[in-house]
């Protein structure tokens, strides 16, 4: 039994998968490896879940926000069928872009929640900046009068002491 280095054995895996998926005949006459083993690594990784080798699940990973935009918005209008011929041609799988338009309508309604909260928060606070205006200028028109008031007393005041002085 031969063993495989990971980095050929990935490589081969990858081959398999979209966007190439070629044949696993195919494959063992480019490779010259046995048909048994072929099928093996690729059940092996069918059986993980993970379609693609790890390290070329992080590179898919780390495409944009407006690439996966891209890819929702070219595939809206698109049945089961031509999702998955336009997946193979681009190396996404469909549930991937699924998940891509589901994050792109969770995060539109997670915005018109956030939207919703803010208008109400600011209506609130339009009404409680309406409160303590009138309250300031309930304030200021007591300090006023009380400041009238104080002027006046000290006019009196020094008008009883002229008085008192004159007499």
């Amino acid at each position: 039994m031969q063993n495989y280095s990971v980095e050929r054995k990935e490589a081969i895996i990858k081959k398999m998968l979209p966007p190439l998926s070629m044949s696993v005949s195919e494959l063992m006459r480019m490779e010259g490896i046995p048909r048994g083993t072929l099928y093996s690594w690729k059940t092996a990784v069918i059986k993980k879940e993970q379609p693609v080798p790890e390290n070329e699940q992080k590179n898919r990973l780390n495409l944009s926000a407006i690439a996966k935009l891209s890819a929702v918005v070219e595939t809206i209008a698109m049945n089961e069928i031509e999702l998955s011929m336009y997946c193979r041609e681009k190396g996404f799988y469909p549930q991937e872009v699924k998940q891509w338009k589901q994050a792109c309508i969770d995060g539109q309604e997670i915005k018109i929640k956030q939207d919703k909260e803010v208008s109400s928060q600011s209506k609130v606070d339009k009404q409680r900046i309406r409160e303590l205006e009138r309250e300031l200028n309930r304030k200021e028109k007591a300090l006023a009068e009380t400041a009238a008031l104080l002027v006046l007393r000290k006019k009196l005041n020094a008008l009883w002491e002229n008085e008192v002085g004159e007499s």
